[in-house]
Protein backbone atom coordinates (compact mmCIF):
# COMPACT_ATOMS: atom_id res chain seq x y z
CA UNK A 1 0.00 0.00 0.00
CA UNK A 2 1.42 3.41 -0.92
CA UNK A 3 2.23 5.69 1.98
CA UNK A 4 -0.19 8.29 0.64
CA UNK A 5 -3.06 5.82 1.17
CA UNK A 6 -2.28 5.27 4.85
CA UNK A 7 -4.79 7.23 6.98
CA UNK A 8 -3.38 9.96 9.20
CA UNK A 9 -4.51 9.09 12.72
CA UNK A 10 -2.94 12.11 14.47
CA UNK A 11 -6.05 14.37 14.29
CA UNK A 12 -8.10 11.56 15.89
CA UNK A 13 -5.65 11.07 18.77
CA UNK A 14 -8.14 12.12 21.52
CA UNK A 15 -10.77 9.66 20.27
CA UNK A 16 -8.23 6.84 19.96
CA UNK A 17 -6.92 7.56 23.45
CA UNK A 18 -10.44 7.48 24.90
CA UNK A 19 -11.12 4.12 23.27
CA UNK A 20 -7.87 2.65 24.55
CA UNK A 21 -8.43 4.24 27.95
CA UNK A 22 -11.90 2.71 28.24
CA UNK A 23 -10.46 -0.75 27.54
CA UNK A 24 -7.71 -0.22 30.11
CA UNK A 25 -10.24 0.95 32.71
CA UNK A 26 -12.37 -2.09 32.00
CA UNK A 27 -9.45 -4.41 32.60
CA UNK A 28 -8.56 -2.51 35.78
CA UNK A 29 -12.08 -2.95 37.08
CA UNK A 30 -12.18 -6.63 36.18
CA UNK A 31 -8.92 -7.42 37.97
CA UNK A 32 -9.58 -5.21 41.02
CA UNK A 33 -13.18 -6.37 41.50
CA UNK A 34 -16.40 -4.58 42.38
CA UNK A 35 -14.77 -2.46 45.09
CA UNK A 36 -12.70 -0.67 42.46
CA UNK A 37 -15.53 1.66 41.40
CA UNK A 38 -14.03 4.76 43.05
CA UNK A 39 -10.55 4.03 41.71
CA UNK A 40 -11.82 3.45 38.17
CA UNK A 41 -13.91 6.63 38.40
CA UNK A 42 -10.91 8.76 39.35
CA UNK A 43 -8.83 7.13 36.62
CA UNK A 44 -11.64 7.83 34.13
CA UNK A 45 -11.55 11.50 35.09
CA UNK A 46 -7.79 11.41 34.48
CA UNK A 47 -8.35 9.84 31.06
CA UNK A 48 -10.80 12.60 30.14
CA UNK A 49 -8.40 15.30 31.32
CA UNK A 50 -5.58 13.81 29.23
CA UNK A 51 -7.96 13.71 26.27
CA UNK A 52 -8.51 17.47 26.76
CA UNK A 53 -4.77 18.03 26.57
CA UNK A 54 -4.62 15.94 23.40
CA UNK A 55 -7.39 18.07 21.88
CA UNK A 56 -5.27 21.13 22.58
CA UNK A 57 -2.21 19.38 21.13
CA UNK A 58 -4.06 18.57 17.89
CA UNK A 59 -4.78 22.28 17.67
CA UNK A 60 -7.33 24.40 15.86
CA UNK A 61 -5.95 24.15 12.33
CA UNK A 62 -8.37 22.48 9.93
CA UNK A 63 -7.26 18.88 9.24
CA UNK A 64 -9.26 16.28 7.33
CA UNK A 65 -8.21 12.71 8.09
CA UNK A 66 -9.24 9.05 7.90
CA UNK A 67 -9.93 9.18 4.18
CA UNK A 68 -12.12 12.25 4.45
CA UNK A 69 -14.40 10.89 7.19
CA UNK A 70 -12.96 12.87 10.11
CA UNK A 71 -12.18 16.55 10.62
CA UNK A 72 -10.31 18.40 13.34
CA UNK A 73 -10.65 22.18 13.52
CA UNK A 74 -11.18 25.06 15.93
CA UNK A 75 -14.93 24.50 16.11
CA UNK A 76 -14.43 20.85 17.01
CA UNK A 77 -11.73 21.65 19.58
CA UNK A 78 -13.99 24.12 21.40
CA UNK A 79 -16.91 21.70 21.55
CA UNK A 80 -14.70 18.76 22.53
CA UNK A 81 -13.31 20.66 25.51
CA UNK A 82 -16.87 21.40 26.68
CA UNK A 83 -17.92 17.79 26.14
CA UNK A 84 -14.93 16.29 27.93
CA UNK A 85 -15.34 18.74 30.80
CA UNK A 86 -19.03 17.88 31.14
CA UNK A 87 -18.33 14.15 31.19
CA UNK A 88 -15.51 14.51 33.73
CA UNK A 89 -17.68 16.55 36.10
CA UNK A 90 -20.56 14.08 35.70
CA UNK A 91 -18.25 11.25 36.81
CA UNK A 92 -17.02 13.31 39.76
CA UNK A 93 -20.59 13.97 40.86
CA UNK A 94 -21.41 10.26 40.63
CA UNK A 95 -18.68 8.87 42.93
CA UNK A 96 -20.28 9.65 46.29
CA UNK A 97 -23.85 9.27 44.99
CA UNK A 98 -23.30 5.77 43.59
CA UNK A 99 -21.64 4.66 46.81
CA UNK A 100 -24.53 5.92 48.94
CA UNK A 101 -27.14 4.38 46.63
CA UNK A 102 -25.40 1.01 46.53
CA UNK A 103 -24.83 1.13 42.77
CA UNK A 104 -21.07 1.81 42.83
CA UNK A 105 -19.88 -0.44 40.00
CA UNK A 106 -16.78 0.10 37.89
CA UNK A 107 -18.74 -0.29 34.64
CA UNK A 108 -20.32 3.16 35.07
CA UNK A 109 -17.22 5.33 34.40
CA UNK A 110 -16.16 2.96 31.61
CA UNK A 111 -19.50 3.44 29.88
CA UNK A 112 -19.24 7.22 30.30
CA UNK A 113 -15.77 7.23 28.71
CA UNK A 114 -16.98 5.08 25.80
CA UNK A 115 -19.98 7.36 25.33
CA UNK A 116 -17.68 10.39 25.37
CA UNK A 117 -15.54 8.82 22.65
CA UNK A 118 -18.69 8.60 20.55
CA UNK A 119 -19.50 12.23 21.31
CA UNK A 120 -16.08 13.35 20.12
CA UNK A 121 -16.56 11.29 16.98
CA UNK A 122 -19.89 13.05 16.41
CA UNK A 123 -18.26 16.46 16.75
CA UNK A 124 -15.53 15.59 14.21
CA UNK A 125 -17.68 13.56 11.82
CA UNK A 126 -17.11 14.63 8.20
CA UNK A 127 -19.17 11.95 6.52
CA UNK A 128 -22.70 10.67 7.06
CA UNK A 129 -21.29 7.22 7.85
CA UNK A 130 -18.85 8.38 10.52
CA UNK A 131 -21.64 10.62 11.85
CA UNK A 132 -23.84 7.59 12.42
CA UNK A 133 -21.04 5.51 13.96
CA UNK A 134 -20.27 8.25 16.49
CA UNK A 135 -23.95 8.79 17.27
CA UNK A 136 -24.57 5.11 17.96
CA UNK A 137 -21.40 4.69 20.05
CA UNK A 138 -22.63 7.54 22.21
CA UNK A 139 -26.22 6.31 22.38
CA UNK A 140 -25.61 2.63 23.13
CA UNK A 141 -23.58 3.47 26.24
CA UNK A 142 -26.14 6.05 27.39
CA UNK A 143 -28.99 3.53 27.07
CA UNK A 144 -27.21 1.40 29.66
CA UNK A 145 -26.31 4.18 32.12
CA UNK A 146 -29.91 5.47 32.07
CA UNK A 147 -30.98 2.11 33.53
CA UNK A 148 -27.87 1.70 35.68
CA UNK A 149 -29.84 1.42 38.94
CA UNK A 150 -31.11 -2.07 38.14
CA UNK A 151 -33.21 -2.35 41.31
CA UNK A 152 -35.16 0.84 40.56
CA UNK A 153 -38.29 0.54 38.44
CA UNK A 154 -38.04 4.20 37.48
CA UNK A 155 -34.45 3.84 36.29
CA UNK A 156 -35.25 0.73 34.26
CA UNK A 157 -38.24 2.47 32.72
CA UNK A 158 -36.09 5.49 31.87
CA UNK A 159 -33.54 3.31 30.09
CA UNK A 160 -36.26 1.48 28.14
CA UNK A 161 -37.98 4.69 27.03
CA UNK A 162 -34.70 6.22 25.97
CA UNK A 163 -33.73 3.09 24.05
CA UNK A 164 -37.04 2.72 22.17
CA UNK A 165 -37.33 6.39 21.20
CA UNK A 166 -33.60 6.60 20.48
CA UNK A 167 -33.86 3.67 18.07
CA UNK A 168 -36.73 5.44 16.31
CA UNK A 169 -34.67 8.63 15.99
CA UNK A 170 -31.67 6.66 14.67
CA UNK A 171 -33.89 5.07 12.04
CA UNK A 172 -35.14 8.45 10.89
CA UNK A 173 -31.59 9.78 10.70
CA UNK A 174 -30.50 6.77 8.66
CA UNK A 175 -33.46 7.22 6.34
CA UNK A 176 -32.50 10.86 5.84
CA UNK A 177 -28.87 9.93 5.19
CA UNK A 178 -29.93 7.34 2.61
CA UNK A 179 -32.07 9.94 0.83
CA UNK A 180 -29.18 12.42 0.79
CA UNK A 181 -26.90 9.73 -0.63
CA UNK A 182 -29.49 8.70 -3.21
CA UNK A 183 -30.04 12.21 -4.54
CA UNK A 184 -26.52 13.63 -4.07
CA UNK A 185 -24.47 10.53 -4.86
CA UNK A 186 -22.09 10.91 -1.90
CA UNK A 187 -22.04 10.73 1.90
CA UNK A 188 -18.95 12.92 2.26
CA UNK A 189 -19.49 16.41 3.67
CA UNK A 190 -16.82 17.73 1.35
CA UNK A 191 -18.45 16.03 -1.65
CA UNK A 192 -21.88 17.38 -0.70
CA UNK A 193 -20.50 20.87 -0.29
CA UNK A 194 -18.75 20.82 -3.67
CA UNK A 195 -21.78 19.36 -5.42
CA UNK A 196 -24.08 22.05 -4.03
CA UNK A 197 -21.60 24.81 -4.86
CA UNK A 198 -21.68 23.73 -8.49
CA UNK A 199 -25.45 23.80 -8.57
CA UNK A 200 -25.99 20.06 -8.49
CA UNK A 201 -28.21 17.85 -6.37
CA UNK A 202 -30.74 20.60 -5.58
CA UNK A 203 -33.85 18.47 -5.42
CA UNK A 204 -36.90 17.99 -3.25
CA UNK A 205 -35.66 14.54 -2.26
CA UNK A 206 -32.41 16.00 -0.95
CA UNK A 207 -34.30 18.55 1.13
CA UNK A 208 -36.49 15.82 2.59
CA UNK A 209 -33.33 13.92 3.47
CA UNK A 210 -31.95 16.97 5.27
CA UNK A 211 -35.20 17.31 7.24
CA UNK A 212 -35.00 13.68 8.40
CA UNK A 213 -31.38 14.19 9.47
CA UNK A 214 -32.45 17.25 11.46
CA UNK A 215 -35.20 15.18 13.11
CA UNK A 216 -32.74 12.45 14.11
CA UNK A 217 -30.30 14.90 15.68
CA UNK A 218 -33.05 17.06 17.23
CA UNK A 219 -34.04 14.03 19.30
CA UNK A 220 -30.58 14.02 20.87
CA UNK A 221 -30.80 17.70 21.84
CA UNK A 222 -34.37 17.31 23.20
CA UNK A 223 -35.82 19.84 20.79
CA UNK A 224 -39.62 20.00 20.43
CA UNK A 225 -41.44 17.97 19.12
CA UNK A 226 -38.80 15.29 19.66
CA UNK A 227 -38.48 15.93 23.39
CA UNK A 228 -40.98 13.36 24.69
CA UNK A 229 -38.32 11.17 26.32
CA UNK A 230 -36.62 13.96 28.25
CA UNK A 231 -38.81 14.56 31.35
CA UNK A 232 -39.30 10.86 32.10
CA UNK A 233 -35.65 9.93 31.57
CA UNK A 234 -34.40 12.91 33.59
CA UNK A 235 -36.71 11.99 36.47
CA UNK A 236 -36.15 8.23 36.39
CA UNK A 237 -32.41 8.00 35.81
CA UNK A 238 -29.99 8.31 38.75
CA UNK A 239 -29.26 11.99 39.36
CA UNK A 240 -25.60 11.90 38.17
CA UNK A 241 -26.81 10.25 34.96
CA UNK A 242 -29.37 13.02 34.55
CA UNK A 243 -26.57 15.54 35.00
CA UNK A 244 -24.55 13.73 32.32
CA UNK A 245 -27.51 13.78 29.91
CA UNK A 246 -27.96 17.51 30.48
CA UNK A 247 -24.29 18.25 29.79
CA UNK A 248 -22.05 16.34 27.39
CA UNK A 249 -24.54 14.69 24.98
CA UNK A 250 -26.37 18.00 24.48
CA UNK A 251 -23.15 19.79 23.58
CA UNK A 252 -22.01 17.01 21.22
CA UNK A 253 -25.37 16.70 19.47
CA UNK A 254 -25.66 20.46 19.03
CA UNK A 255 -22.13 20.56 17.62
CA UNK A 256 -23.09 17.82 15.17
CA UNK A 257 -26.25 19.66 14.12
CA UNK A 258 -24.34 22.90 13.58
CA UNK A 259 -21.62 21.20 11.54
CA UNK A 260 -24.08 19.29 9.37
CA UNK A 261 -26.19 22.35 8.65
CA UNK A 262 -23.33 24.82 8.07
CA UNK A 263 -20.63 22.72 6.42
CA UNK A 264 -22.19 20.52 3.69
CA UNK A 265 -25.60 22.24 3.56
CA UNK A 266 -24.60 25.84 4.24
CA UNK A 267 -25.55 26.84 0.70
CA UNK A 268 -29.10 25.66 1.34
CA UNK A 269 -29.61 27.82 4.42
CA UNK A 270 -32.55 29.57 2.75
CA UNK A 271 -34.25 26.17 2.44
CA UNK A 272 -33.67 24.72 5.92
CA UNK A 273 -33.69 27.72 8.24
CA UNK A 274 -37.49 27.56 8.50
CA UNK A 275 -37.26 24.09 10.04
CA UNK A 276 -34.75 25.21 12.68
CA UNK A 277 -36.81 28.37 13.24
CA UNK A 278 -39.96 26.34 13.95
CA UNK A 279 -38.16 23.87 16.24
CA UNK A 280 -36.53 26.73 18.13
CA UNK A 281 -39.81 28.55 18.78
CA UNK A 282 -41.62 25.36 19.78
CA UNK A 283 -38.81 24.42 22.20
CA UNK A 284 -38.71 27.83 23.85
CA UNK A 285 -42.48 28.03 24.29
CA UNK A 286 -43.00 24.48 25.53
CA UNK A 287 -39.96 24.62 27.80
CA UNK A 288 -41.24 27.85 29.37
CA UNK A 289 -44.87 26.82 29.81
CA UNK A 290 -44.61 23.11 30.66
CA UNK A 291 -42.16 23.69 33.52
CA UNK A 292 -44.50 26.02 35.42
CA UNK A 293 -46.56 23.25 37.04
CA UNK A 294 -43.69 20.84 37.70
CA UNK A 295 -43.22 19.65 41.27
CA UNK A 296 -40.17 17.45 40.71
CA UNK A 297 -36.95 19.43 40.41
CA UNK A 298 -35.40 17.00 37.91
CA UNK A 299 -38.44 17.23 35.63
CA UNK A 300 -38.22 21.01 35.91
CA UNK A 301 -34.57 20.85 34.83
CA UNK A 302 -35.64 18.67 31.89
CA UNK A 303 -38.02 21.32 30.60
CA UNK A 304 -35.42 23.96 31.36
CA UNK A 305 -32.95 22.12 29.12
CA UNK A 306 -35.57 21.96 26.35
CA UNK A 307 -36.04 25.72 26.55
CA UNK A 308 -32.28 26.30 26.60
CA UNK A 309 -31.82 24.24 23.46
CA UNK A 310 -34.51 26.40 21.86
CA UNK A 311 -32.44 29.50 22.63
CA UNK A 312 -29.32 27.82 21.22
CA UNK A 313 -31.15 26.96 17.99
CA UNK A 314 -31.81 30.68 17.44
CA UNK A 315 -28.12 31.05 16.66
CA UNK A 316 -28.15 28.17 14.19
CA UNK A 317 -31.27 29.49 12.45
CA UNK A 318 -29.39 32.65 11.49
CA UNK A 319 -26.93 30.52 9.50
CA UNK A 320 -24.07 33.00 9.96
CA UNK A 321 -20.81 33.32 11.94
CA UNK A 322 -22.39 35.55 14.59
CA UNK A 323 -25.13 33.01 15.20
CA UNK A 324 -22.68 30.12 15.51
CA UNK A 325 -20.53 32.19 17.87
CA UNK A 326 -23.65 32.75 19.96
CA UNK A 327 -24.29 28.99 20.00
CA UNK A 328 -20.79 28.23 21.27
CA UNK A 329 -20.87 31.04 23.84
CA UNK A 330 -24.28 29.96 25.13
CA UNK A 331 -23.29 26.30 25.44
CA UNK A 332 -20.15 27.16 27.43
CA UNK A 333 -22.20 29.10 29.98
CA UNK A 334 -25.03 26.53 29.94
CA UNK A 335 -22.59 23.78 30.95
CA UNK A 336 -21.40 25.75 34.00
CA UNK A 337 -24.92 26.71 35.13
CA UNK A 338 -26.25 23.18 34.71
CA UNK A 339 -23.31 21.62 36.55
CA UNK A 340 -24.00 23.90 39.50
CA UNK A 341 -27.73 23.22 39.53
CA UNK A 342 -27.28 19.45 39.53
CA UNK A 343 -24.57 19.66 42.19
CA UNK A 344 -27.19 21.28 44.44
CA UNK A 345 -29.78 18.63 43.53
CA UNK A 346 -27.27 15.95 44.56
CA UNK A 347 -27.15 17.62 48.00
CA UNK A 348 -30.91 17.13 48.45
CA UNK A 349 -30.83 14.24 50.95
CA UNK A 350 -32.98 13.69 53.99
CA UNK A 351 -32.36 10.84 56.41
CA UNK A 352 -29.88 9.36 53.94
CA UNK A 353 -32.36 9.23 51.05
CA UNK A 354 -32.59 11.42 47.96
CA UNK A 355 -35.51 13.86 47.80
CA UNK A 356 -36.48 15.51 44.53
CA UNK A 357 -39.60 17.59 45.17
CA UNK A 358 -39.30 21.36 44.88
CA UNK A 359 -41.24 21.61 48.17
CA UNK A 360 -38.30 19.90 49.89
CA UNK A 361 -36.34 23.12 49.33
CA UNK A 362 -38.73 25.13 51.52
CA UNK A 363 -36.87 27.37 53.93
CA UNK A 364 -33.49 26.09 52.78
CA UNK A 365 -32.01 29.57 53.32
CA UNK A 366 -32.52 29.18 57.07
CA UNK A 367 -31.19 25.64 57.43
CA UNK A 368 -28.38 25.69 54.82
CA UNK A 369 -27.82 29.30 53.71
CA UNK A 370 -24.72 28.57 51.59
CA UNK A 371 -26.51 25.88 49.57
CA UNK A 372 -29.54 28.14 49.11
CA UNK A 373 -27.33 31.01 47.94
CA UNK A 374 -25.60 28.79 45.38
CA UNK A 375 -28.92 27.51 43.99
CA UNK A 376 -30.27 31.07 43.87
CA UNK A 377 -27.25 32.12 41.79
CA UNK A 378 -27.84 29.31 39.30
CA UNK A 379 -31.61 29.90 39.11
CA UNK A 380 -31.19 33.64 38.51
CA UNK A 381 -28.53 32.90 35.91
CA UNK A 382 -30.74 30.37 34.11
CA UNK A 383 -33.49 32.97 34.14
CA UNK A 384 -31.15 35.40 32.38
CA UNK A 385 -31.06 38.04 35.10
CA UNK A 386 -28.08 40.45 34.92
CA UNK A 387 -25.27 40.62 35.82
CA UNK A 388 -25.00 36.82 35.96
CA UNK A 389 -23.52 34.68 33.17
CA UNK A 390 -26.89 33.48 31.87
CA UNK A 391 -27.84 37.03 30.91
CA UNK A 392 -24.79 37.36 28.67
CA UNK A 393 -25.53 34.01 27.04
CA UNK A 394 -29.04 35.08 26.03
CA UNK A 395 -27.84 38.54 25.08
CA UNK A 396 -25.38 37.13 22.53
CA UNK A 397 -28.02 34.83 21.05
CA UNK A 398 -30.69 37.53 20.75
CA UNK A 399 -28.15 39.97 19.33
CA UNK A 400 -27.23 37.44 16.62
CA UNK A 401 -30.94 37.05 15.76
CA UNK A 402 -31.40 40.83 15.50
CA UNK A 403 -28.29 41.19 13.31
CA UNK A 404 -29.76 38.56 10.97
CA UNK A 405 -33.10 40.44 10.95
CA UNK A 406 -34.86 37.56 12.74
CA UNK A 407 -36.81 40.01 14.87
CA UNK A 408 -39.75 37.69 15.46
CA UNK A 409 -37.46 34.93 16.73
CA UNK A 410 -35.74 37.35 19.11
CA UNK A 411 -39.08 38.64 20.43
CA UNK A 412 -40.38 35.11 21.07
CA UNK A 413 -37.10 34.28 22.80
CA UNK A 414 -37.34 37.28 25.10
CA UNK A 415 -40.99 36.55 25.95
CA UNK A 416 -40.25 32.88 26.61
CA UNK A 417 -37.35 33.91 28.81
CA UNK A 418 -39.66 36.19 30.82
CA UNK A 419 -42.23 33.41 31.26
CA UNK A 420 -39.53 30.88 32.12
CA UNK A 421 -38.08 33.15 34.78
CA UNK A 422 -41.24 32.53 36.82
CA UNK A 423 -40.36 28.95 37.73
CA UNK A 424 -36.72 29.80 38.39
CA UNK A 425 -37.62 32.68 40.70
CA UNK A 426 -40.32 30.56 42.35
CA UNK A 427 -37.62 28.18 43.59
CA UNK A 428 -35.75 31.13 45.12
CA UNK A 429 -38.98 32.32 46.75
CA UNK A 430 -39.60 28.84 48.20
CA UNK A 431 -36.07 28.69 49.64
CA UNK A 432 -36.11 32.15 51.19
CA UNK A 433 -39.72 32.92 52.13
CA UNK A 434 -41.59 29.65 52.72
CA UNK A 435 -41.79 27.88 56.04
CA UNK A 436 -38.82 25.50 56.46
CA UNK A 437 -39.33 21.86 55.55
CA UNK A 438 -37.48 19.20 57.59
CA UNK A 439 -33.79 19.99 57.25
CA UNK A 440 -31.72 18.28 54.58
CA UNK A 441 -28.71 16.24 55.59
CA UNK A 442 -25.78 18.53 56.25
CA UNK A 443 -23.09 16.15 54.98
CA UNK A 444 -21.95 17.07 51.49
CA UNK A 445 -19.19 15.29 49.60
CA UNK A 446 -16.01 17.42 49.34
CA UNK A 447 -15.94 16.78 45.60
CA UNK A 448 -19.53 17.97 45.14
CA UNK A 449 -18.79 21.00 47.36
CA UNK A 450 -15.78 21.88 45.20
CA UNK A 451 -17.74 21.55 41.96
CA UNK A 452 -20.54 23.64 43.45
CA UNK A 453 -18.19 26.40 44.60
CA UNK A 454 -16.32 26.63 41.29
CA UNK A 455 -19.56 26.74 39.27
CA UNK A 456 -21.02 29.44 41.52
CA UNK A 457 -17.91 31.61 41.32
CA UNK A 458 -17.70 31.29 37.53
CA UNK A 459 -21.38 32.18 37.17
CA UNK A 460 -20.90 35.25 39.38
CA UNK A 461 -17.66 36.66 37.99
CA UNK A 462 -18.07 35.72 34.34
CA UNK A 463 -19.85 39.00 33.56
CA UNK A 464 -16.76 40.95 34.59
CA UNK A 465 -14.41 39.09 32.25
CA UNK A 466 -16.23 37.31 29.38
CA UNK A 467 -13.58 38.10 26.76
CA UNK A 468 -11.63 34.80 26.80
CA UNK A 469 -14.70 32.65 26.17
CA UNK A 470 -16.21 35.12 23.71
CA UNK A 471 -12.96 35.36 21.72
CA UNK A 472 -12.50 31.59 21.71
CA UNK A 473 -16.10 31.14 20.52
CA UNK A 474 -15.60 33.71 17.74
CA UNK A 475 -12.39 32.03 16.56
CA UNK A 476 -14.01 28.58 16.67
CA UNK A 477 -17.05 29.77 14.71
CA UNK A 478 -14.83 31.41 12.10
CA UNK A 479 -13.08 28.09 11.31
CA UNK A 480 -16.43 26.61 10.34
CA UNK A 481 -16.97 29.26 7.66
CA UNK A 482 -13.41 29.77 6.40
CA UNK A 483 -12.49 26.11 5.93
Amino acid sequence: MPLTAVPDFAPALPEIFLGAGALALLMLGVFRGEKSAALVSWCAVGVLVVAMLLVLKVGTERQVALNGMFIADGFGAFMKILTLGGSAVAILLSIDFNRRQGIARFEYPVLVVLSTAGMLMMISAYDLISLYVGLELQSLALYVVAAFDRDSVRSTEAGLKYFVLGALASGMLLFGASMVYGFAGTTSFDGLQQGLQHGGALSLGLLFGIVFIIVGIAFKVSAVPFHMWTPDVYEGAPTPVTALFALAPKVAAMALLVRVMIDPFGRLVSDWWQVIWAISIASMILGALAAINQRNVKRLMAYSSIANMGYVLIGLATGGPNGVQGVLFYLAIYVVMTVGAFAVILCMRRDGKMVEEIADLSGLARTQPALALALAIFMFSLAGIPPLAGFLAKFYIFLAAIDARFYGLAVVGVLASVVGSYYYVRIVKIMYFDEPAPALDGQVSPVVSAVLAVAAVLTLVFFAYPAPVADAAAAAAATLFTG
